[in-house]
């Protein structure tokens, strides 16, 4: 296993208020790593940590390669153009940029807008643009989708997966359970400055409990027992609560046989990521 990041008990206090307590996690070279919480639960601490930003009390920290950030918010000046930017950067690390970087990243459309001019999702598009500069083996990304529409944020979620088949690592804070079930190959899950589950998404699917939903249209009203925990119902449809599909499943087909009654129809939802990991939390 090549270890691209490694973070080991790394702790930061602001006065008596603990943000960090003894995390550690490791990011595999080649893979795309969450860093999943609520606001508030050390993502951006931990990110600012890593990159230097901010000093923390106790741990260790290894970056194994170039490290290419991007920032949630950036202190540009409102009349500096997106390109001048992005040659000002270049300029602070000796390279040189051409016109093919440009259209590479789709932000050719709007090099000469000034930064106040740029949308929300333009902004985002100049950050990565910014860390991506000098080809980084690692790349930080800290809510690179916050606030952008379904547009917006398919279009970094693309370039996202584009830069995994480049083969590189890319470490991600984000609240955004559907963006994290999407894109990660695996979640560290901080709550109140503490790692409680680091795994791949479908095991943290299996790691916390959570009960399906069975929506049933009978043909006509059941009689129903204890048994059978029932969410809402309006005439002939039940929407039950089960943590097991199968038994539940069962019950149900011997209550219609007992009592005549036939199953019009029956779906079943499963609990997405999101609704498991506030439940989790909040726990």
């Amino acid at each position: 296993m090549d270890i691209a990041l490694q973070i080991n008990n790394l702790s930061k206090a602001y006065g008596k208020h603990q943000v960090l307590e003894n995390i550690s996690f490791t990011v595999v070279k080649g893979e795309i790593f969450a860093l999943l919480g609520t606001n508030g639960a050390g993502k951006t601490t931990t990110l600012e940590c890593l990159e230097g930003i901010r000093r923390y009390d106790t741990g260790k920290i290894l970056i194994n390669g170039k490290l290419g950030v991007q920032l949630q918010s950036s202190s540009l000046p409102a009349d500096i153009t997106a390109k001048e930017a992005i040659m000002l950067f270049a300029k602070w690390q000796d390279l040189e940029v051409t016109d093919d970087y440009f259209i590479y990243l789709g932000i050719k459309a709007f090099l000469k807008k000034q930064y106040h001019q740029l949308s929300t999702g333009q902004k985002r598009r100049l950050h990565l643009a910014i860390a991506l500069l000098g080809h980084p083996d690692i790349i930080v990304l800290d809510e690179p989708t916050a606030g952008l529409d379904v547009e917006g944020r398919n279009s970094i979620h693309q370039e996202i997966k584009r830069l995994k088949t480049q083969g590189k690592t890319i470490l991600l804070a984000s609240h955004d359970m559907t963006e994290v079930e999407e894109l990660c190959d695996r979640i560290g899950v901080l709550n109140h400055g503490k790692i409680v589950f680091i795994g791949a998404p479908d095991q943290l699917h299996q790691t916390m409990q959570s009960k399906f939903k069975l929506k049933v249209r009978f043909s006509k009203v059941p009689r129903l027992n204890e048994q059978f925990e029932i969410v809402s119902q309006e005439q002939e449809y039940y929407i039950f609560e089960t943590t097991n599909l199968e038994i539940t499943l069962k019950a149900i087909i011997q209550l219609t046989e007992e009592q005549s009654i036939k199953i019009m129809e029956i779906n079943t939802v499963q609990p997405k990521l999101e609704e498991r990991f506030l439940k989790e939390v909040q726990s």
